[in-house]
C-alpha cells in the first residue's frame, strides 16, 4: 500500500509537465505559427511578469496566505519608479524606488495579517483598492509617456537573449533554492501544513510571514519594472487582473490552496500552460470575453482537482494507518 501511494505521488508530481507538452503539441496543430521562434520568444517575454507574480503567490499560498493586491501594487510601484526616473534620469534609483514601494505595501499587508489578525483575502483586497487609488491619484489618471531608456528592462537584450527572460530565469533559480535548500523554505511548508504545530515546534511564524511578504514585494517590484518598460509607458490602470494570472499559474502548477504544497517547477509549468493558452486563443481569434470564461473554468477545475486530490490522499493515509501490521 505504501508503495502504491509513492507511485501515485510521483505521477501527480510530473503530470503537470505531461499536460504542458500535450498542450504544446495540440497548439502547434491548431496554428502553424505557434512553434515559430518569433512566437515562442513573444510567449516567454509576455510570461515574464505573470511568472514572477506567480512565484510570489506560490510562496504565500504554501504558507497559508495569498495576495490579491499584486497587480495594483505592480502598477503603483511601476508608475512611481518611472516618475523617479523622469525626475532624476537614474535607472538605479528608479529600480530602488520600485522595490521599496512594493516592499512597503507588502509589509503593510503583513502587519494587517499577522498583528491585526485580518484574513489575507480581506487585507490584500484592501491593499488592492488603496494601491490602485494612489497610482491613479499621483498620475491624475493619466498615462506617463516618453520613458526613454527605462524601456531597456522590458525590451533590451543581452546578446540575443531578452533581459526579461534572463531576470525570470534568475528569479526561478533563487525561488527554487529557497524552497529546496533553506530553513525558510522548510518552515513555509510546515506553516502552511499546520500553523499551530509549527509554533509548537519552535518556528517563528510571524517572522517568516514577514519575510515571505518582503520577498513577494521584491518580486512585485521587479514585475512592475518589467511591465512598464515592456509597454513603454507608466500605466496607473495597467496590470489589472494580473494577480489572478499569478494565482492561476500557481494553482494550475500544483500549489494547493490548503497550504503546505507547491513547487517552483510546477508553478513555472503552470505559467507556461496559461501563457500558451492565452497565445493560441489570440492566434485563432477567440473573443477576449470568451478567453476570460475559459480562464475562470481553468481556475475552478484546478481548485476542484486540488480538493479531490487532497481527499484521496487523506483516505489513502487512513487506510495505511488502519491496516494491521503483518
Amino acid at each position: 500500500m505504501r508503495e502504491k501511494i509513492k507511485n501515485t505521488s510521483a505521477k501527480e508530481k510530473y503530470s503537470i509537465f505531461i499536460v504542458l507538452f500535450v498542450m504544446i503539441f495540440f497548439c502547434s496543430l491548431l496554428n502553424k505559427n505557434f512553434l515559430s521562434p518569433t512566437n515562442i520568444s513573444n510567449i516567454m517575454k509576455q510570461l515574464a511578469v505573470s511568472t514572477i507574480l506567480a512565484y510570489g503567490e506560490m510562496l504565500l499560498i504554501i504558507s497559508g496566505m495569498l495576495d490579491l493586491s499584486s497587480g495594483a501594487v505592480l502598477a503603483l510601484s511601476g508608475v512611481i519608479s518611472i516618475i523617479a526616473y523622469k525626475s532624476t534620469g537614474s535607472l538605479v534609483l528608479a529600480v530602488i524606488v520600485a522595490l521599496v514601494i512594493a516592499v512597503v505595501c507588502n509589509i503593510i499587508n503583513a502587519i494587517m495579517i499577522t498583528h491585526l489578525n485580518t484574513p489575507p483575502f480581506i487585507a490584500t483586497l484592501a491593499m488592492q483598492q488603496a494601491a490602485r487609488g494612489v497610482a491613479l491619484l499621483i498620475t491624475n489618471g493619466q498615462n506617463i509617456l516618453q520613458i526613454k531608456n527605462y524601456t531597456i528592462f522590458g525590451q533590451g537584450h543581452i546578446g540575443s537573449i531578452p533581459i526579461s527572460i534572463i531576470v525570470t530565469a534568475a528569479i526561478t533559480i533563487v525561488i527554487w533554492y529557497i524552497l529546496r535548500h533553506t530553513r525558510l523554505g522548510r518552515s513555509l511548508y510546515a506553516i502552511g501544513g499546520n500553523e499551530e504545530a509549527s509554533v509548537a515546534s519552535g518556528i517563528t511564524v510571524k517572522k517568516n510571514k514577514y519575510i515571505i511578504f518582503i520577498i513577494n514585494g521584491i518580486l512585485v517590484g521587479i514585475a512592475g519594472i518589467l511591465f512598464m518598460s515592456r509597454v513603454n509607458a507608466g500605466l496607473p490602470n495597467g496590470a489589472i487582473g494580473y494577480e489572478m494570472e499569478g494565482l492561476t499559474a500557481a494553482i494550475v502548477g500544483g500549489t494547493s490552496f490548503s497550504g503546505g504544497v507547491g513547487t517552483t517547477m510546477g508553478t513555472l509549468a503552470g505559467a507556461f500552460i496559461i501563457g500558451c493558452l492565452n497565445n493560441i486563443m489570440n492566434l485563432v481569434g477567440v473573443d477576449s470575453y470568451v478567453q476570460q470564461i475559459v480562464k475562470a473554468c481553468i481556475i475552478a477545475l484546478a481548485v476542484i482537482w486540488d480538493i479531490r486530490s487532497k481527499s484521496r490522499k487523506t483516505r489513502k493515509v487512513i487506510l495505511v494507518e488502519d491496516k494491521p501490521e503483518a
